[in-house]
């Protein structure tokens, strides 16, 4: 599976009303393991952006000057994306900003819905923890996650802390690490361990007949001295309907 962790920044909160994307960030992760094959674009908007969202973001019109504009580089974003499942908290801001710059371009150019699918983390959290604030830093202090590094927001800084908040929340990697050897203070954020892309595949063993048919003999004995075994009632058809 492959997944695209993606947040934006923007010169303020409604396209409706001209605002305008000024930065793309994305992480790519292959079988939930991140690859280092991201995508990260500061865009200029052809128009000034709003004072209040300077305050959240930092990124200023100065900045942005000399940067290319979305219609640049939309095909190796769409390309980039394509096929892929989008991971984006509060998706609709994210998505409704993005349909709006293809719009904004014409053509043939198609909706985010028709390239890829998309996972809404805000949705999932608040189905998961109701009645409680669910932003992306109220799930890094849920999940132990380290995000003293982020001052300000950041497209491409938000990717990569929401893509260990979406491990955390759906069993990833932290749930199988040990406390041996943890040092007072650490967080499960901290002990989050990116594997290389480049690590191989765990190589699967099967059983042999031979295997197998030891496997039935102890299930056998184990039958008949507790009088029932709940591996079988696990592989049986009727607990499977249940």
């Amino acid at each position: 599976m492959r997944q695209i962790v993606l947040d934006t920044e923007t010169t303020g909160l409604e396209p409706s009303q001209g605002h305008r994307i000024i930065e793309i960030g994305c992480v790519e992760m292959v079988e939930r393991r991140l690859t280092g094959n991201n995508f990260h674009q500061y865009l200029q908007p052809d128009r000034e952006i709003d004072q209040a969202a300077i305050e959240v973001h930092g990124i200023t019109n100065e900045f942005l000057a000399d940067k290319p504009r979305f219609g640049d580089l939309v095909d190796d974003f769409l390309a980039y994306i394509e096929g892929a499942e989008l991971i984006i908290h509060n998706a609709p801001f994210d998505v409704g900003f993005l349909n709006h710059e293809l719009r904004l371009l014409g053509g043939d150019h198609p909706t985010l819905d028709a390239v890829c699918s998309v996972v809404d983390t805000l949705v999932m959290a608040k189905k998961m923890h109701p009645g409680q604030r669910n932003s992306l830093d109220a799930l890094c202090k849920r999940y132990d996650i380290n995000n003293s590094h982020r001052e300000l927001h950041g497209a491409l800084l938000d990717a990569e802390i929401l893509a260990d908040v979406y491990l955390m929340m759906t069993g990833g990697q932290g749930a199988l690490s040990l406390d041996a050897g943890r040092g007072e203070g650490d967080t499960a954020g901290e002990r989050i361990q990116r594997l290389d892309s480049s690590r191989p595949r765990l190589k699967v063993v099967r059983a042999n007949v031979e295997e197998l048919a030891l496997h039935q003999q102890r299930l056998d004995m184990i039958e008949k001295g507790a009088g029932s075994c709940l591996w079988r009632r696990m592989e049986s058809p009727e607990s499977a309907d249940s």
